[in-house]
């Protein structure tokens, strides 16, 4: 089984997340995407994220109508800060069956030579990637790379930052959540 992971805080996870992971098991090889929620991201701040188990919450309540997305909490148990290529090792280990894959939009593309051991990823993993508005260049050793597919996917400009202080703003952001995640966000009032 062909597995795309979609990593991310999903702070919180909002119609554009889903669409794009519809669409890339939908237009592609991959059988599921697992949104492995990220307990803590080096480049982010962390006094911004929900508790990991409330996005974990979101996650599965708009993933659950969907049998090919699922919510994965395999980063929660793993040493912090973590990175990819750590969490790809476990999960080789733990699903020697699966084969993964990783999804990104082409904006992380542009700073894929910054992860650490982004070569041994490169050549041990298919990277999926989707459009993305943005500024830069993509480097020239990922442009035609045989482990890179590029998915012609909407163009999603929508955030979780835009979500999170519409919110504090008072701003109703209903369409653009899953209708799951509204509900549960308005009934625990996050992000106000």
């Amino acid at each position: 089984m062909k597995i795309g992971l979609f990593f991310g805080s999903f702070n919180p996870i909002h119609v554009g997340h889903l669409i794009i992971a519809n669409h890339l098991v939908e237009h592609s090889d991959l059988d599921k995407v697992w949104f492995v929620v990220t307990p803590h991201n080096p480049f982010k701040k962390k006094s911004t994220l929900l508790d990991n188990y409330q996005r974990l919450e979101m996650v599965y309540r708009a993933t659950k109508d969907y049998d090919s997305l699922s919510p994965s909490d395999i980063e929660f148990n793993l040493p912090q800060p973590n990175y990819t290529i750590n969490t790809l090792a476990y999960l080789e280990e733990k699903f020697p069956d699966y084969k993964f894959s990783l999804l990104m939009g082409e904006d992380n593309l542009k700073s894929f030579h910054k992860w650490k051991n982004y070569k041994l990823i490169l050549e041990q993993y298919h990277i999926y990637t989707y459009p993305r508005l943005s500024e830069g260049a993509v480097e020239t050793q990922f442009k035609g790379h045989e482990k890179i597919h590029h998915i012609q996917a909407p163009i999603m400009e929508l955030s979780s930052t835009f979500i999170r202080k519409s919110i504090k703003a008072g701003k109703n952001v209903k369409p653009m959540l899953p209708e799951h995640v509204w509900e549960y966000l308005d009934e625990m009032n996050f992000y106000k």
